[in-house]
């Protein structure tokens, strides 16, 4: 125990806090809005649940990527077509590609189903909302998902499993704080539940971004960076992607109080 109260150790817990809290703000913004597609009386059991039993399963991948972080680097499949796609495949690559999809399908359909129907408690099919196990099942894999990422930089921090396993306990305690209350924003101010989902597209196009690098930053090996038609596939930087969303929030704060200034000068010409 005395060997964890290091001043190393303790400048590593502050560094990793500060990693999931900010890697964590899309997965907040995910579980907020998914949750409210559980019947009512169940979504804060949902959120509640859906945050202990992702934070839980985030622990055990922390454990397994420590013990198989070798084994899941080495592409499986290396693409040689020339000027179509090259570049090497691995485990992180497949994470990203295939949550990268999830998630922009996700929002695009949540997009859709606002734009199509009258009431957003029914699903793009007219249906009701889902079942309060199914939404717990999404947040719990989504989380997983999102988790790659942030596991992954933790580790490039340290590799200390008590340390990183309390940093991500605490970024579990901290969205089950914070969870109730962007819920409840989001559903008074909807509007900005569709900046939400936009946040949610863009956070796709990083994911698919982040594929194209997987196989070649666990290897070491620039080569191995996946290319279409000749062009690398780079992903996007934190800095672009926080520039990206603050510039979002910045559009809609403005163009909503713009939209209220303007319905409070047609009451008054109305009334008169």
């Amino acid at each position: 125990m005395a060997d964890l109260l290091t001043i190393e150790n303790l400048i590593n817990l502050v560094m990793l806090c500060f990693l999931q809290a900010v890697l964590g703000f899309d997965n907040l913004l995910y579980i907020s809005i998914e949750s409210q597609r559980a019947p009512v009386a169940q979504q804060k059991a949902v959120r509640y649940w859906g945050i202990i039993i992702a934070v839980a399963l985030r622990v055990v991948l922390l454990f397994a990527m420590i013990r198989l972080i070798d084994a899941m680097a080495e592409p499986f499949f290396v693409f040689a077509w020339e000027g179509i796609i090259t570049g090497g495949v691995n485990f992180a690559t497949l994470v990203f590609i295939i949550g990268g999809i999830f998630i922009m399908y996700t929002a695009v359909k949540e997009i859709g189903h606002m734009l199509t129907i009258e009431h957003l408690g029914t699903d793009v099919e007219g249906k009701g909302g889902k079942s309060a196990a199914r939404v717990v099942a999404m947040i719990v894999a989504m989380n997983l998902i999102f988790s790659f990422d942030s596991v992954l930089s933790a580790l490039a921090i340290t590799d200390v499993f008590p340390i990183l396993a309390f940093a991500i306990i605490l970024s579990g305690i901290a969205m089950l704080v914070l969870a109730d209350g962007v819920t409840r924003f989001l559903e008074k101010n909807r509007m900005y539940e569709v900046l939400g989902l936009f946040i949610l597209l863009i956070v796709g196009v990083v994911l698919l971004g982040e594929a194209g690098q997987a196989a070649a930053h666990a290897m070491h090996d620039d080569s191995l960076a996946l290319r279409v038609f000749g062009y690398e596939v780079i992903p996007m930087s934190k800095s672009t992607f926080y520039f990206s969303v603050i510039v979002l929030v910045a559009v809609e704060v403005i163009q909503s109080g713009y939209t209220r200034k303007l319905n409070a000068q047609r009451r008054t010409a109305a009334r008169h």
